[in-house]
């Protein structure tokens, strides 16, 4: 009987992390700081930028079209940045924080000057969490947020629309777009039709990228989930380096003790903020 309180959950966050560096996956996913018995995440200014960034446009999917735009978005960056200013969002100075707000609001000015499909209906899945047994004999559950899906009404299908706020580019072998289709195709009923990438610092235009193949998609996502069931079972969780790499680095200074406890997230994980030199890299998974 399948039991998803028992089953293991995989999304595009975790996958991508054990890819990196199972030690860091094992960190982020698994570990437990001794003290607190709470899960650990290490802040920094990117991932701030990308969690305000990426909240403040979350708030529109669920606003009819003709009440998207009537607040500014830069107001409502502005209330939603006081959960990521300071330490609590890795900063280590005011002047670190007035860039990355700066980059934030001009996103945003992107937006609301060409708005493009989110000026269109959208689709909503109601689950809070979308996600479906990717197999039931495995005891596996894929799960994920997708950032936008726009309604298509002339096909009455579906286009998935990915938020980027880092200024690196998506890999070519990222399971990203391939999770997203399978869960869009098993979380609601309307077809997918096309999937793209908005890189928002760099303007308005959409990166349309090839619609991925269902059960090619659900193969590589499979493949990759069972060696983490495996290594799960196993507890081998080796860094993909030997020795420490960019990956698992930031965790490992918090549990030697080299970085700053600054405050609780909003699922009871510890907060902590490591040196500059060792700030995470500059990439959000959301």
């Amino acid at each position: 009987m399948k039991d998803k309180y028992t089953a293991l959950w995989v999304s595009h966050s975790s996958i991508s992390n054990f890819k990196k560096c199972p030690r860091a996956y094992y960190l982020q996913h698994i570990f437990r700081h001794p003290k607190s018995g709470n899960k650990i995440k290490v802040v920094g200014p990117a991932l701030a930028l990308g969690q305000a960034v990426h909240e403040v446009l979350e708030q529109l999917s669920s606003l009819s079209v003709d009440k998207r735009f009537r607040e500014s978005l830069i107001q409502k960056f502005d209330v939603v940045w006081e959960k990521v200013s300071g330490k609590k969002g890795g900063f280590v100075s005011q002047e670190q924080e007035r860039k990355y707000k700066m980059r934030g609001q001009e996103m945003l000015r992107t937006v609301m000057s060409h708005p493009g499909p989110l000026q269109n209906l959208a689709v909503k899945i109601q689950q809070d969490l979308p996600y479906y047994w990717l197999s039931e004999e495995e005891n596996i559950i894929l799960c994920g947020k997708i950032d936008w899906l726009e309604y298509l009404k002339d096909t009455d299908s579906v286009h998935i629309i990915d938020f980027k706020t880092g200024r690196s580019r998506e890999e070519d072998d990222s399971l990203q777009l391939p999770i997203y289709h399978l869960l869009v195709h098993n979380c609601q009923h309307r077809k997918v039709d096309r999937v793209s990438y908005w890189y928002l610092e760099e303007g308005p235009a959409l990166t349309q990228r090839e619609l991925p193949g269902l059960e090619e998609s659900e193969q590589k996502v499979m493949e990759i989930a069972k060696k983490i069931k495996l290594a799960r079972q196993l507890e081998a969780f080796k860094c993909s380096q030997g020795n420490g790499c960019h990956a698992c680095t930031p965790y490992e200074r918090v549990l030697e003790g080299g970085a700053e406890f600054v405050g609780r997230g909003e699922y009871g994980e510890d907060i902590y903020m490591v040196q500059e030199s060792a700030e995470i890299p500059e990439s959000i998974l959301l």
